[in-house]
């Protein structure tokens, strides 16, 4: 039997036909894979451009003087405050141009542009040709394996200041991204293998696939990443949309977590974003379902209430307050971390929402002066005092660099001799215009600019100076910020260094470090401690008794000396209780090999009362005032003050 033989030209034209339609797919294959590439592409450079842009608007804030960063010569230590500004955020490196081309600023870890091109990029931006650059590039560097170069104009009080060349991680965006076009492309291939309703399934899917795509750009685009609460851009908008509605509805909260900077820089970034991604979820669960969250930086978070009810905010913001100071699981670790929250009314302070903005951060500034762990109203006053604290942090700064603070030294009386074995060197800062300015208010106000790892450096250099025209064995006590122990190793090289330039003999000087560092990075903590003490030089712990810490934890670090705080002194006369706890701390330091030293002492009762209980070094008023070097009361090691 023969079996009926298919023309030829039929088996042609099915051949051409199967051909064509698989060039059909091909193409429609190619032409969505550069469709979802291009829209990809778009996200990534719009996500570096408003990263960039975020941390240019920053910049202003934790700068009291912008414009100093694009001047001649800025100073190394104008990197501390912008080094702020990166930890967990998205920016890793930047470079800053003065409107003629040079660099005044550069971070670590951007390759510098090629000179001409750099130029370019600046002249173009400057004249106003371009209004921004950017550069992605998926070239792996030390960061990031996607990142953005971004290029924009950094504006000052209406005036261009230079050009910043800013780094930005795109990692996370371009995984969300890739995901995103993985899955739109899968679900057009499998639309196109079909004929007739794979047609329609074709555009369906390619539909749902961008769709979805430009659901998630347009979810990125008003939230953050990390903690899904709104950017700062939405919560902008959102603030600005209340605002004109009727005034007295509405209140914006702005809060810092206090000392998170200290807490990321310790566990590291991933510690870091793990607290962070549990503060939105408590705050979200926390406020009022008409309340919006956003996170607007690093560790700051804000929260548009649907009330202008004065008592109902101071309400829902305690209830904030303490669920936020609840302790947090960081990776197996019970961990502690409150918040500072300032709270500004629509209506009542301002009708603008940029100026609310202000105003709640300047409400929040107060609470974090007035100790941390509150929340305070805004207050028309508080501009004034912002004012007044950012001429002093610049005034502080440039006496810091003209040398113009000077040393003090107070007494260390041996308790049994009476005799004096040492001094305790304190900053002081005689200002031209305001005398003799409270270390009460400038060594804060050095903390909170970023500039208390420069004046703890100058006073233990000032310190080991002096300390070494001194007859021997007179000591020398200098006190050590926590700041100061951020940078692993670092501490030790300053220490170093100084006794090195100064020639003082390690054993002369002992370093003063608080509670409060011992309990929150124990194992970085204990290994700075360790290289102090095979420099030689001796530890003491400042203030003990008014932190968490204990005799019990004292054997795990390597101290030589407690000071008791002033508060046990004075209340010796009035408690009898205070002198059994004056006795057993003695005796728990003398048997775990550590001296002990009294602060505080203003009565010659107290002086006995001390002494008797077996203190070694006493010091305060009754011994001796604070006095500069050249009225210091020795002669020799033997000089006795009683």
């Amino acid at each position: 039997m023969l079996t009926p033989q298919r023309p030829a030209g039929v088996r042609f034209s099915l051949a051409r036909a199967l051909v064509i339609w698989g060039a059909v797919i091909l193409a429609a294959i190619v032409l969505v894979a550069l469709r979802l590439h291009e829209v990809a592409e778009r996200h990534l450079e719009e996500e570096a451009l408003r990263t960039a842009r975020g941390w240019a608007l920053q910049v202003g804030r934790v700068v009291p003087q912008p414009a100093s960063l694009f001047g001649p010569a800025p100073a190394p230590r104008a990197l501390l405050p912008l080094a702020g500004l990166r930890g967990t955020t998205a920016v890793y490196a930047f470079r800053l141009h003065a409107p003629d081309g040079r660099v005044t600023l550069a971070s670590e870890g951007l390759p510098a542009a090629p000179a001409a091109l750099a130029r370019a990029r600046v002249l173009d931006l400057v004249t106003g040709r371009s209004t921004h650059v950017v550069e992605l590039q998926r070239q792996p560097d030390t960061r990031s394996a996607v990142h953005a170069d971004v290029w924009l104009p950094v504006q000052g009080d209406g005036v261009l200041l230079g050009v910043a060349q800013v780094r930005v991680d795109l990692d996370e965006s371009a995984a969300v991204t890739t995901r995103s076009a993985v899955r739109a492309a899968s679900a057009t291939f499998a639309g196109l293998l079909g004929v007739g309703l794979a047609g329609l399934l074709l555009w369906r899917a390619y539909a749902r696939a961008e769709r979805s795509a430009r659901a998630r750009i347009d979810y990125l685009d008003q939230h953050d990443p990390l903690t899904g609460a709104l950017n700062r851009e939405s919560f902008v908008a959102a603030l600005r949309r209340a605002a004109a509605r009727r005034a007295g509805h509405s209140a914006v909260l702005c809060m810092d977590l206090d000392r998170f900077r200290e807490f990321n820089e310790w566990l590291g970034r991933g510690a870091g974003d793990s607290l962070l991604r549990q503060v939105a979820a408590r705050l979200r669960a926390t406020v009022r379902s008409g309340d919006l969250v956003a996170r607007l930086g690093s560790d700051e978070f804000a929260v548009l209430a649907d009330t202008g009810d004065a008592e109902a905010l101071a309400t829902l913001t305690q209830r904030i307050v303490e669920a936020l100071r609840q302790p947090y699981d960081v990776g197996g670790r019970r961990c502690e971390i409150g918040a500072s929250i300032g709270i500004a009314l629509h209506g009542v302070d301002s009708r603008e929402a940029d100026r609310l903005l202000q105003q709640a951060d300047l409400a929040l500034a107060r609470a974090k002066a007035d100790g941390r762990g509150t929340f305070r109203f805004y207050d028309a006053r508080l501009d004034d005092e912002l004012q007044r604290r950012r001429r002093l942090g610049a005034e502080l700064r440039d006496a810091l660099a003209a040398d113009a603070l000077v040393l003090h030294f107070q007494p260390l009386m041996d308790a049994a001799s009476g005799r004096i074995v040492g001094y305790e060197a304190l900053a002081r800062w005689p200002h031209a215009e305001r005398g003799w300015v409270p270390p009460a208010s400038f060594i804060p106000l050095a903390e909170q600019t970023g500039l208390i790892e420069d004046l703890g450096a100058w006073v233990l250099r000032a310190a080991c100076r002096e300390a070494a025209r001194w007859p021997a064995p007179l000591s020398v006590a200098v006190n050590l910020s926590p700041a100061q122990f951020r940078r692993d190793g670092g501490i030790a090289e300053v220490v170093a260094e100084a006794l090195r330039d100064s020639g003082l003999a390690p054993e002369r000087l002992e370093l003063e470090i608080t509670e409060s560092l011992l309990m929150a990075r124990t194992e970085p903590v204990l290994r700075a401690l360790r290289e102090l003490r095979g420099l030689g030089v001796s530890i003491a712990m400042d203030d003990f008794g008014t932190g968490y810490s204990s005799l019990a934890h004292l054997w795990r670090f390597p101290l030589d000396r407690v000071k008791l705080d002033r508060e046990f002194t004075h209340s010796l006369a009035d408690d009898a209780k205070v002198g059994v706890i004056v006795g057993s701390v003695v005796s728990m330091a003398h048997a775990l090999g550590m001296h002990v030293t009294a602060e505080g002492v203003e009565t010659e009762a107290q002086r006995q009362a001390l002494a008797a209980h077996g203190c070694d070094v006493l010091q305060g008023f009754l011994l001796g005032r604070p006095q500069p070097a050249d009225r210091l009361p020795h002669q020799s090691a033997d000089t006795a003050l009683v």
